[in-house]
């Protein structure tokens, strides 16, 4: 007889600027998934919620492929947890800190990790930022704290675009942060595991000439960015972002995953940027094409963080 399939729910779609991303991340891992062991259903949170709460007890595992706010901030993760369905990846409070980019930062820094300085705007910076520019120089970065794939992010080199940056901002958040420029390299780092961390091989991520940072359309758009695995840099290099981005993993009470974006100076000082608790999942993705270097094709990934989340806590 053979063993019982285990029962995935799949989430994804979701009502969040980060939709489409989703959506195809689900449908990378609908066709990757181990069918002879695992039995998927999918729904989508913008419209299946009540009908995942009926299935409840005929589900042993969810898989949580959404981005943004109400997939990556913890309110589906406290949901999951309402109806006692284990689920990949970060909890509650993981998940809200690592959302949180103020948040984040005030723990990287208090935990000894480096990052770019940073204030947090008001409306009023709108039309006044000279409070922001006596703590900072140009350039600088503006990012809606809660938002990902760069949605919202600006970078200003003068002052028309540092207060067309804030406004732009508040048009995806209630709370927006304004940080220092980092010139120099993108580097990302994923981390696998729940209480034995292994830190992933390195990616270098180069825009495209033509985009200023790693923004929404350099990261999707086919060809705009080049993504290199193992990222060449020196070993002393790899070995200390390495140490960061478990390092992270750890100070923001994270569970499973995680990949840690980082900038390598020009001068050769690392500087983390954020961490994300529910990285891209196509084949292609950045985490996807670290673990293959790491010796995990896509299905293997998906098996691990699946068991990952069965483990026990």
């Amino acid at each position: 007889m053979k063993d019982k399939k285990i029962r995935v729910a799949l989430l994804a779609g979701g009502a969040s600027g980060e939709r489409e991303v989703s959506l195809a991340g689900a449908a990378g891992f609908e066709d990757a998934i181990d069918r002879d062991k695992y039995e998927l259903r999918r729904y989508d949170t913008k419209s299946d919620l009540g009908k995942l709460a009926e299935d409840a007890a005929d589900i042993d595992v969810a898989f949580i492929l959404l981005h943004g706010i109400h997939g990556e901030d913890g309110t589906v993760q406290g949901y999951l947890d309402l109806l006692g369905i284990p689920y990949q990846g970060s909890g509650v409070l993981g998940s809200a800190l690592a959302m949180d980019k103020n948040m984040a930062k005030v723990l990287y820094r208090l935990n000894g990790l480096p990052v770019a300085d940073w204030v947090m705007a008001s409306h009023g910076d709108i039309e006044n930022p000279g409070r922001i520019l006596e703590t900072l120089n140009f350039p600088l970065v503006i990012k809606p704290i809660r938002e990902g794939s760069s949605l919202g992010m600006s970078v200003a080199r003068n002052v028309e675009e540092l207060q067309r940056g804030i406004e732009i901002a508040y048009q995806h958040d209630s709370e927006v942060m304004v940080e220092q420029f980092v010139s120099g390299r993108e580097i990302t780092v994923g981390v696998l595991g729940n209480e034995k961390l292994s830190a992933l091989p390195l990616i270098e991520i180069i825009p495209g000439d033509e985009y200023p940072f790693f923004d929404y359309t350099a990261k999707y758009k086919k060809g705009a960015s080049n993504e290199i695995c193992p990222a060449d840099v020196k070993e002393e290099v790899s070995i200390l972002a390495k140490e960061y981005a478990v390092a992270a993993h750890r100070v923001l009470q994270l569970r499973g995953y995680s990949r840690t974006d980082m900038m390598l100076a020009s001068d050769g000082a690392l500087y983390i940027l954020e961490t994300n608790t529910i990285p891209g999942m196509t084949p292609t993705s950045l985490l996807p094409q670290a673990a293959k270097e790491f010796g995990l094709n896509f299905t293997e990934l998906i098996d691990t963080l699946l068991q990952l989340a069965l483990e026990k806590e």
